[in-house]
């Protein structure tokens, strides 16, 4: 009686979770890694200690016994959770070597990645996991560590470090005819959704009519934008730091145009004053000022 009221062997209750899962031993073996006859003996083993039978052979796979479905159906649910606080401690132990961190997708794609290599070989123990995103950081409510936004700086509960300098320029490719400054408003004004008054800022402060500022092509990012321009769409209104390698091999040209420099707004990397800094955050943080240190 005192074995019935005990614990089954769990490697056996193991093997019995997937193959009733999967109604396989076949299957079985394989999400298990190990060899068909290993099941079949593993869970016999757990019917010689219930002393029922849990499945019908049949031609193909298995049946489930009425006793078999209904210890199945509580044993499912004690693995699943049992996985997922294993899952819950495995990261936990492994938080302490992995930096969150957010940045606009564009920013990410055209300026942080292709310095991250660098990071690496300094830190390789280390791991940067990068997500994007064009949402305002709330640390409250989002699992990271620390972002990257365009903004103007003045973040209340927020550390914010100045990265690059927000210079606005209209580009387009070489093959599209450059049009007078005086009827840029009229040409096919191509947008960034997360960047809407770009061109009007522009325009007004170059002294050009801003009537037409928001009509045109309007994308997500301003990856997007530039992509376009570089397919010869329109006349795309870029951040200047973003798009220095399209510059330099000429898949996108600067008109003849002034070039507006948009002082403290601009991206920023950003990190809560109410959580400790940690030792990978500042690592992180560290790196990054030395590349802006190194482009000033």
């Amino acid at each position: 009686m005192a074995r019935r009221e005990s614990l089954p062997p769990l490697n056996p209750a193991r093997v019995f979770e997937v193959a009733g899962r999967l109604l396989s031993v076949s299957k079985a073996a394989e999400e298990l890694n190990v060899t068909p006859a290993a099941v079949s003996r593993q869970v016999r083993t757990l019917e010689e200690f219930l002393g029922t039978p849990l499945f019908e052979r049949v031609h193909g796979g298995l049946i489930l016994t009425p006793a078999g479905a209904r210890y199945l159906s509580e044993l499912v649910p004690l693995f699943s959770g049992l996985r997922q606080a294993t899952s819950a401690v495995l990261r936990s132990s492994q938080s302490g070597s992995a930096l969150r961190i957010r940045s606009p997708a564009t920013f990410a794609v055209r300026w942080l990645i292709p310095r991250l290599a660098s990071f690496h070989q300094l830190h390789q123990a280390i791991d940067v996991q990068l997500t994007t995103s064009s949402e305002p950081l709330n640390f409250e409510n989002d699992e990271f560590d620390a972002g990257i936004e365009l903004s103007d700086g003045d973040r209340s509960g927020l550390h914010t470090q100045r990265l690059i300098a927000n210079q606005l320029l209209p580009v387009l490719a070489p093959s599209r005819p450059p049009p007078h400054l005086n009827d840029i408003a009229n040409d096919t004004l191509l947008h960034s959704l997360a960047r809407m008054d770009d061109w009007a800022v522009w325009l007004k402060a170059a002294g050009l009519p801003a009537t037409n500022a928001y009509r045109g092509m309007k994308y997500e990012t301003s990856l997007l934008a530039y992509q376009a321009a570089i397919e010869g769409h329109g006349i795309a209104i870029a951040q200047r730091a973003l798009i220095e390698r399209e510059l330099a091999d000429r898949t996108l040209i600067a008109l003849n145009a002034p070039m507006l420099d948009c002082g403290k707004h601009t991206y920023y990397f950003v990190w809560p004053r109410s959580r400790p800094v940690s030792a990978e955050l500042a690592a992180f943080r560290d790196w990054l000022s030395a590349i802006v240190d190194k482009q000033s």
